[in-house]
């Protein structure tokens, strides 16, 4: 199993795998033939990426059958699929940014993420883990009171800082059950292992392909458990997937009337193509 992570340097974002407490440094990058460049900076101290800033980010909703039962639903026949946009994913550390002037109730939402390392094109579900690099951890981050009041759920799931990804891209995982915990100030909100979920990861990968074409750095999110709740200013989240690690972030308050800043860095921070 390697561990890939992407992370801040003087020359700019660079990609590597984690040997022990040493990052040895890669390039071009993992979702094509890379090397090693010979390398190597200390785990201690490095300040980690977003592992990937995908073309698409495709989520699944209630994909857990508590889940749906805690937001008063029935489980969906076929995959409930939408869509996030790029500019929502922040990396381990940065803020989760509540836009109170629009919403009043925004709720954690721990997952597995599948990353994509292969082109998936109409794939059957035996072959939809081939084009599979890894596996992170996500929150798929949602203004609950405007899920509830719009058909289309762009506005509630696609805010700046709404898709939190990282620490690392595990490989050669098995995502039929892993644990997955999501923490707020340290108290356990959710706890379930993949074996719970409605639509396995081959499953959701194949009807995903039959829709859109996945390219590698893809992101796909496997849906989230039960417990569910909502955030504050000063609350710290941490989304742990077994194999994965831990991906931190705080809660603040957006700025009204602007940004402080890029959007996750997303213009200093291109997906590798």
């Amino acid at each position: 199993m390697a561990r890939f992570v992407r992370f801040a340097h003087e020359l700019g974002p660079r990609f590597g795998v984690v040997e022990d407490a040493e990052v040895a440094v890669i390039e071009p990058h993992p979702f094509t033939a890379f090397r090693p460049t010979g390398e190597r900076v200390p785990v201690a101290g490095l300040r980690l990426l977003a592992p990937v800033i995908p073309t698409k980010i495709v989520g699944v909703g209630r994909n857990y059958r508590d889940h749906a039962a805690e937001l008063g639903s029935e489980v969906p026949d076929q995959p409930l699929l939408f869509l996030k946009p790029s500019s929502a994913v922040i990396g381990p550390g940065e803020a989760i940014r509540l836009p109170s002037e629009m919403s009043a109730e925004v709720h954690h939402e721990g997952e597995l993420a599948v990353v994509i390392g292969r082109l998936l094109h109409r794939a059957g579900p035996e072959q939809a883990l081939e084009g599979v690099l890894g596996y992170t951890a996500a929150n798929d981050v949602t203004a609950r009171d405007l899920q509830r009041s719009e058909e289309q759920w762009f506005r509630a799931k696609g805010f700046d800082s709404f898709c939190p990804l990282g620490p690392a891209i595990a490989t050669d995982l098995d995502p039929s059950r892993l644990q997955v915990r999501c923490l707020v100030d340290g108290q356990v909100r959710q706890h379930t292992t993949t074996a719970d979920l409605v639509f396995d990861v081959p499953t959701l990968l194949a009807e995903i392909s039959r829709v859109v074409t996945l390219v590698p750095g893809d992101v796909v999110l496997t849906g989230t458990p039960a417990g569910v709740g909502p955030l504050v200013p000063g609350n710290r989240v941490r989304v742990e997937v077994e194999g994965v690690g831990a991906l931190e972030n705080p809660v603040v308050a957006r700025p009204v009337g602007g940004e402080e800043g890029s959007a996750a860095g997303v213009t200093a921070q291109q997906p590798p193509r």
